[in-house]
């Protein structure tokens, strides 16, 4: 017999094929003609991630059989040289009476744009600001991509006192630091040390990088670990209580975070020094990093090329890791809901439109990076970067704003924001939806971030309709009665857009 959801690949193929013949030719760069290569795709799977907030909640039942393997990226994108259609006249008909569900709550608000021409198909509420939860992540997202550019690594560094007696392993703010990156930066370090003839250091440590407070304002969370500008694995301890994937894929939803990230990765390098053969003293203590003569050109884990200096020479640096580049971590941020990375973006937003790395902080340059793409900003507050905090507050129309922004052939540093988005029914946060009736329309078609709080659903993303146009979407809704209502509810709404069979 065959899968249940055939028809659905049948379309969105179909779709697809109209969408590469028409674009065969368009913009270079992320889009690698119409989709990110696979390669990109498999390693934004495959480094653990922290987890998405949310963990999309179904209610109690029997095993489900799982959907197929997701198709290609390019079955949800569109070539965006494609001439616009005419809207759909139908389109307040259809989804005025899905808005007035009740699992929705009583506020509720949306936006549907044409990607192409930004031109709003249908609105209801669309400028009023409202708790967004993760949908948050693609403002975040576009801020940093915008500030940053999609090649913009994080980097993690070494550098050596000037006698040389005491290293400082100093934190840029990556999440996604894991042990086999901060072994490499060990073992590197420990062969730079032995070109300098040391065999022994003290380590001290520097999270200096970031301002204010590292919790969160909800507290201690297994959703997200302390705010840290030096951590390992996203402050994650031992297992999670979930994993997507198997074979040591990556992992996501909630699990124990250590209280200290910034000493533990410390610690670990510690050991990892001592196991590449430098003797040190004492336990890691937190220390600033003294100023290097010179950064290290080194752009793995490699030694700095640096002589023995002499007496009185200044602090050098010894060994250098960087993060994937942003574009990827985008790309894993929207996917898998990442609250550890989504935070590390907005700080480092914040650095580049020097304000303090601090959740103030980085609120101020989001908005303002947003504002200078001429996003409509008015009545929005960014109180953190992941979307947990409710104080946040964000309109669909902005939402839609933020997608078609990055969507536009001339801006094509933004678009991970796209491909990063989960695929309905496939992959990331909606791995386990569009899967019941009227939303198996969307199954493959929907590409969207959800964003889940006590009382808070939302989805905004992008549909390409039946002639080939790329629709953006936002669905906010408040005081929802209940997740399990509320989310299919939600899909309905998005796989109305979609071709119907």
């Amino acid at each position: 017999m065959p899968e249940p959801r055939t028809w659905q690949l049948t379309a969105c193929s179909a779709v697809l094929g109209l969408a590469l013949a028409a674009g065969a030719a368009t913009a270079a760069g992320p889009w690698d003609n119409g989709q990110r290569k696979a390669e990109r795709a498999r390693a934004a799977v495959a480094t653990p991630t922290g987890g998405a907030h949310h963990a999309e909640k179904r209610p109690p039942a029997g095993p489900t059989r799982g959907p197929a393997p997701a198709p290609s990226a390019a079955g949800v994108l569109r070539a965006l040289d494609t001439p616009p259609a005419t809207p759909r006249d139908d389109l307040a008909a259809v989804l005025v009476p899905l808005l007035a569900d009740p699992g929705l709550g009583p506020l509720r608000t949306a936006s549907v744009v044409d990607a192409t021409t930004g031109r709003q198909l249908y609105g209801e509420g669309a400028t009023t600001p409202m708790t967004p939860a993760s949908t948050i992540k693609i403002a975040t997202s576009v801020a940093a991509l915008s500030a940053l550019g999609p090649d913009h690594r994080i980097p993690t560094t070494v550098v050596a006192s000037a006698d040389g007696r005491t290293v400082t392993l100093v934190g840029g703010g990556d999440p996604t630091l894991d042990r086999a990156r901060l072994k490499a930066l060990a073992n590197a370090t420990a062969r730079a040390l032995e070109d300098r003839g040391t065999t022994g250091v003290r380590i001290t440590y520097d999270a200096s990088l970031y301002r204010g407070p590292a919790r969160h304002p909800i507290g201690p969370n297994e959703n997200i670990a302390p705010v840290s500008a030096l951590m390992l694995d996203a402050g994650r301890l031992g297992g999670t209580s979930q994993a997507e994937g198997s074979g040591g894929g990556p992992r996501s939803g909630p699990a124990p975070r250590t209280a200290d990230p910034a000493r533990d990765a410390a610690t670990a390098f510690a050991e990892l020094l001592t196991k590449a053969g430098t003797k040190v003293r004492g336990a890691p203590t937190p220390g600033p990093a003294p100023q290097p003569a010179q950064s290290p050109k080194a752009q793995g884990a490699e030694p700095a090329q640096s002589p023995k200096p002499a007496q009185g020479a200044e602090a050098a640096p010894l060994a250098r890791t960087e993060s994937a580049p942003l574009s990827d971590l985008v790309e894993r941020t929207l996917t898998h809901s990442d609250n550890d990375l989504a935070e590390a973006l907005a700080r480092q937003t914040a650095l580049a439109r020097k304000q303090p790395a601090s959740f103030t902080g980085a609120g101020k340059a989001v908005r303002a990076e947003l504002t200078a793409l001429g996003l409509p900003t008015s009545g929005t507050r960014f109180a953190d970067g992941s979307g947990l905090s409710r104080d946040n507050r964000l309109s669909a129309a902005l939402l839609t704003g933020l997608l078609t922004r990055a969507a536009d052939p001339d801006r094509p540093a933004l678009r991970p924001v796209l491909t990063g988005l989960p695929v309905g029914g496939f992959s990331g946060t909606l791995r386990g939806r569009f899967d019941t009736g009227p939303a198996t329309t969307g199954a493959g078609l929907v590409r969207a971030k959800t964003g889940t709080l006590t009382g808070v659903n939302t989805l905004a993303g992008t549909v390409v309709t039946a002639d080939g146009r790329l629709l953006a979407f936002a669905f906010l809704a408040g005081r929802t009665p209940s997740p399990y209502t509320a989310q299919p509810a939600l899909d309905r709404l998005s796989a109305a857009l979609a071709p119907q069979g």
